[in-house]
């Protein structure tokens, strides 16, 4: 695939995309703002871990800076862009709106732009779960509207795959979005379920359990989100057949635009989430059962109808086997 340029590179999901491609053989430029949402140590030590191999290069850049990005498109010469730098979170959402303006509306722009300019192949871009929102529909399906986010964040994740389908039908962008679904697995963010749990249980301290741990999710392991991500850089969209005709397929497009669910297949609920973790660390958990949080959703289930269709793949790898592998490596990283 050649130079491949990946935002939020020292993020979770792009540092772990970044290994994989450098692994393929690919040349990767990671960019990122390393900012302060969740500690910048864990950031930083996933950036040494890719500057150990000579086809990586880092600049420390915001996507926000008007500037600055177009320069980096001219100095390089990419052949896929992967953009999934943004303000992740829900919860932070409704404390911190600003934040997601600027990254996930005024920076997405800015990519858009840059790729325009630059002529880029394919620009495949995060979206997120978040987008189906109040749907009551199981499973979620890209084929279904989803026109009720129930938080900011959600609506800048929607907002995106607009703003991407716009561009896509002006310049005839090539323009894939991908909506995941609960991924963890190593090297994982702090502020999420799996870091959070684990870290409480083996401190002994309770652990917060929303919607009295009857929530449902996809969760999907890393490993499977960065092998469907890697596969779906070389499935280049082109126009649908007789799209312009019938627009009730919001996945679609008569231009270059298609949108994917990428997640596990298997739907699990948090009690028992938190149950095969407790077996392997060994150790009960104090738990703190809360109601439904504003901006979550009770349940999450992904249809990757399309995703097994396109490209032969579908995240299967199961929570009894992704679980224990977090759970070593938090281990050994924090020296537990």
């Amino acid at each position: 695939m050649g130079r491949i340029l990946v935002t939020g590179t020292a993020g979770f999901i792009g540092f772990h995309l970044s290994q994989k491609l450098l692994k393929l053989g690919n040349e990767v430029i990671g960019i990122d703002s390393l900012n302060e949402y969740y500690d910048v140590n864990l950031k930083h030590d996933r950036l040494r871990q890719l500057k150990d191999d000579s086809n990586f290069q880092f600049y420390h850049l915001d996507i926000s800076d008007r500037t600055a990005l177009p320069e980096l498109f001219v100095k390089h010469s990419f052949t896929r862009v992967v953009h999934l730098a943004a303000q992740a979170g829900v919860r932070y959402s409704l404390t911190n709106p600003h934040a997601y303006v600027d990254s996930n509306l005024v920076g997405f722009l800015n990519i858009l732009e840059a790729c325009r300019h630059a002529k880029i192949e394919h620009l495949v871009f995060a979206s997120s779960s978040s987008v189906y929102g109040a749907n009551t529909k199981r499973p979620f399906s890209v084929q279904d509207p989803v026109n009720h986010p129930i938080s900011l964040y959600a609506a800048t994740k929607r907002s995106n795959e607009l703003m991407a389908h716009s561009y896509s039908h002006l310049y005839g962008m090539a323009v894939t979005g991908l909506r995941f679904f609960s991924v963890y697995g190593p090297w994982g963010r702090p502020d999420m379920a799996l870091f959070l749990f684990t870290k409480a249980i083996l401190e002994g301290k309770p652990i917060d359990v929303f919607n009295g741990g009857k929530m449902q999710r996809n969760f999907t392991y890393i490993d499977d989100v960065v092998e469907g991500v890697s596969r779906l850089m070389d499935k280049i969209p082109t126009p649908a057949p007789n799209a312009l005709q019938d627009l009730s397929d919001p996945s679609t497009s008569y231009a270059p635009f298609k949108i994917y669910n990428i997640g596990n297949h298997q739907t699990v609920q948090l009690g028992y989430f938190i149950e095969v973790l407790e077996n392997y660390l060994g150790k009960k958990a104090t738990q703190n059962l809360l109601p439904l949080q504003p901006g979550d959703v009770p349940q999450a289930d992904a249809d990757i109808t399309d995703l097994k269709r396109e490209i032969g793949f579908q995240p299967d790898t199961p929570i009894e086997v992704g679980i224990p592998k977090f759970v070593d490596w938090y281990r050994s990283y924090n020296r537990w």
